[in-house]
């Protein structure tokens, strides 16, 4: 490479090569809008597909945290169970170290429940005795399904239910979710190295005979390399960022609607996007497989044409 002018440091020629290296590769992109928009758009896409499938994960698992959290074990006690010998049995599990707490619902409750929830209060007057058993709703401290099991085993008791395998299946397809995310992040984060490097391979053969000159002149392989790394740097944060827009976009465009949906069961959940610093990291991986990208093909180029002494 050319020797530092008088005057300046190696560090102020070496910072000043950066520079210009990424100003003249912002420019070659600004002289070819049509190619750069084809090329960011495509690699943007790639990025999009899984960041938008793993932001969805995101939120279903923290729609599905209140549900999850809800380790709730309903013990249905036989008919012929009176109301004192429930309170008992339920003085008797709150003493278990097992339990966290027990919340008894007495025939009466539940009819009156049943009544507002239904509106069929005639229909419930007209059968004229109550047919609804006490309920028990047990919060364990540890495994419900262990609990569970041992409720079960109550004279009294006539149904348990808990949500334990609802919840170990919902657990196991966003696992599997999480894995097809990242799989098809490989695949499309290839996708789109490829295109970058095919990028930056007709950039290089443009300048070919550019390049065997300054090879002649001497400069070093990383000298020659820079400008096309910066190259591919940039396509891949315009990407990044072109990704990240689009997500933006499809969010505004359902949030409302499932906010109202959500609204409509009596919940407040709402979508959440990439924060601040998720899109920084977003940004800072799409240029660095950019640069990598760049890195491959310029690498190869320059091993098949360096000058050899003879």
């Amino acid at each position: 490479a050319p020797a530092p002018a008088r005057g300046r440091s190696p560090v102020s020629t070496w910072f000043d090569h950066h520079a210009y290296s990424l100003v003249a590769s912002l420019g070659r992109m600004l002289r070819r809008p049509w190619s750069t928009l084809l090329t960011v758009g495509v690699m943007a896409i790639a990025l999009a597909l899984p960041l938008g499938l793993l932001a969805s994960l995101a939120n279903i698992e923290r729609f599905a945290g209140d549900v999850q959290q809800a380790r709730e074990v309903s013990v249905f006690l036989g008919t012929e169970v009176e109301v004192t010998r429930a309170r008992e049995l339920a003085d008797e599990l709150r003493a278990r170290p097992d339990v966290a707490s027990v919340e008894l619902r007495e025939p009466e409750q539940g009819l009156a429940d049943l009544r507002e929830a239904t509106g069929l209060g005639d229909a419930i007057d007209a059968l004229g005795s109550n047919p609804l058993p006490s309920l028990l709703v047990v919060r364990p401290t540890g495994d419900e399904r262990a609990l569970a099991g041992v409720l079960a085993q109550l004279p009294e008791a006539d149904l348990v239910q808990h949500d334990a395998a609802w919840r170990e299946r919902l657990d196991g397809w966003l696992r599997f979710g999480s894995r097809l995310a990242w799989v098809l992040a490989a695949m499309l984060g290839l996708g789109a190295l490829l295109v970058v490097g095919n990028t930056v391979r007709l950039d290089i053969q443009q300048r070919r005979e550019e390049i065997g000159v300054l090879q002649l002149l001497g400069a070093t392989d990383g000298f020659i390399r820079r400008p096309f790394l910066y190259l591919g740097a940039c396509y891949g944060v315009l990407a990044g960022a072109l990704a990240l827009a689009l997500l933006t976009a499809a969010d505004m465009a359902l949030r409302t609607p499932l906010a109202e949906l959500a609204h409509s069961y009596g919940s407040s959940f709402a979508l959440q996007g990439f924060g601040l610093q998720h899109g920084a990291i977003i940004l800072v991986a799409a240029a660095l497989l950019g640069w990598l990208g760049a890195g491959l093909v310029t690498g190869h180029f320059l091993r098949q044409t360096r000058p050899t002494d003879t």
